[in-house]
């Protein structure tokens, strides 16, 4: 009975696999072409009323400044609100600071419906605006929405599709982690990443596509198209060791991915994260947003005194297709673009990708693995004269033989202001040390892939590069 059993799951398991692979590689689609997509997102953005206006704190409907505190938050108590945190490490060039932080305890949905059509799985995407995105509409997951959205806290609609996620079977569930947002900005901040298959017919809404994945990674090589909960959901995907139509690259993609052993083990790659977990410290304490040093509250931003990293303002917004059409909220602001590099080498055959752990003030568990270069392009203090590690070396093109991916992705744009990162991934030469300090090492995607598994190893950043490699 239980080998029965046992073997209708391996089945299952194999076809799934199978129809994975194949969308994987297929860019042809009957529903809609990449070019069609991208037709489409552009005329939502004529068709979609929206509007985004900077206003005072004193004119954000639904939002107030603590009187004890001067956290500023929402009336209801949900949603989230901005804190002041004070900061100490033992790492990096800077020991202690002192910031304002997004403080949103809740775990909202970002979830993807998947089915299989003639074999091949597709994808249910959403054209979606967000008050802070780059360019309007952005390809989200099929449901995106924060515990209060979800529960309709705002008294507006309940979020399309909502409930093939609370009443998923366990046969259904294709992904399911808790992954971390970003270090720097949320404090111990996670979201869960679901995927669903299902198998009823599904007719999507005018602001709903079927996609393959080849076509979504298609996608993520046009500037600020994938947004980053999409881009994240999609990186815990793994792939089967099957090379049906892959290109040459993608061919070494799947060696990475089949490769667990790579110049480091799963248990010795265990081993240095906790050495560096017990060795770096870091110790945050929630203060209240008026005593947060070097930043001060003015009618209409809380910013640094030299007007560097970031600054939150207050933000008016009309999205005509949202449960909400009208709302007001707070908003972040970067005053410089990133820059995340992800450095690839073949070492022994097989590609390893170099990854560094890296302290965040908002981090679950001290370090997370980070890409190897994350830092901000613009001129900042630094009273020491710090460079990050490896940054010259791509700067100068002394250590890169091939540039693989290079183009700009937001971050995600219900919270920060057209905030957007450079992603690049670049094939290195043995310039790059096979031993690197000690809070860098080098990893199979196979090993990426097992520690994607879990929660709070590998952060968003990482994540988001990872999701974008492709296989045709």
């Amino acid at each position: 009975m239980y080998g029965v059993q046992e073997e209708e799951s391996i089945d299952v398991q194999g076809d799934m696999d199978r129809c994975l692979e194949r969308s994987l590689v297929a860019v042809d689609n009957p529903f809609n072409s990449t070019d069609e997509v991208l037709a489409w997102i552009k005329r939502r953005n004529r068709e979609v009323q929206v509007e985004v206006e900077q206003v005072p704190f004193a004119k954000l409907s639904g939002w107030h400044f603590d009187d004890a505190t001067s956290n500023l938050q929402h009336d209801s108590g949900r949603f989230f609100s901005i804190v002041g945190l004070d900061v100490y490490t033992n790492t990096g060039s800077v020991n202690h600071w002192q910031q304002p932080i997004i403080n949103q305890p809740e775990v909202g949905y970002l979830g993807i419906i998947c089915k299989e059509f003639d074999g091949v799985l597709y994808f249910l995407l959403q054209a979606k605006i967000e008050p802070g995105n780059v360019n309007c509409v952005q390809l989200s997951p099929t449901l995106q929405a924060t515990r209060s959205n979800y529960m309709q806290v705002h008294g507006g609609k309940k979020p399309a599709y909502l409930d093939y996620f609370r009443n998923a079977r366990s046969e259904q569930i294709v992904l399911d982690q808790l992954q971390s947002e970003q270090g720097a900005r949320f404090l111990r901040k996670r979201n869960r990443n679901i995927i669903i298959k299902v198998d009823e017919d599904i007719m999507p809404g005018e602001d709903f596509r079927w996609l393959t994945l080849a076509q979504i990674k298609q996608l993520m090589a046009c500037d600020n198209t994938v947004n980053m909960d999409t881009r994240t959901v999609l990186s815990g995907l793994r792939f089967a060791d099957s090379k049906d139509g892959v290109s040459e690259l993608g061919e070494l993609w799947f060696e990475s991915e089949s490769c667990i052993k790579g110049v480091n083990t799963i248990d010795g790659i265990l081993h240095g994260l906790s050495e560096l977990k017990s060795r770096y410290e870091l110790v945050t304490e929630r203060i209240p947003l008026k005593d947060v040093g070097e930043w001060r509250v003015t009618d209409a931003e809380i910013v640094r005194s030299d007007r560097l990293f970031f600054r939150v303002l207050g933000v008016n917004v009309t999205i005509a297709n949202r449960e909400v059409a009208r709302w007001c909220q707070p908003i972040v602001q970067p005053m410089q673009e990133g820059l995340c590099v992800l450095f690839v080498k073949k070492i022994d055959g097989v590609l390893h990708f170099l990854l560094q752990a890296k302290v965040e003030c908002g981090n679950f568990d001290v370090v997370e693995f980070a890409p190897t270069i994350q830092c901000l392009t613009g001129p900042y203090k630094n009273p020491i004269g710090y460079v990050p590690q490896f940054l010259q070396a791509y700067q100068r093109g002394e250590c890169i033989e091939k540039v693989l991916f290079d183009t700009m992705q937001s971050e995600e744009g219900g919270r920060f202001y057209h905030e957007q990162n450079r992603n690049v991934i670049c094939l290195v030469n043995d310039k790059a040390p096979n031993c690197p300090p000690e809070n860098f090492m080098w990893l199979t995607l196979g090993q990426i892939k097992e520690f994607l598994r879990f929660n709070n190893y590998l952060n968003i950043q990482v994540r988001s590069l990872i999701s974008a490699l492709k296989y045709v």
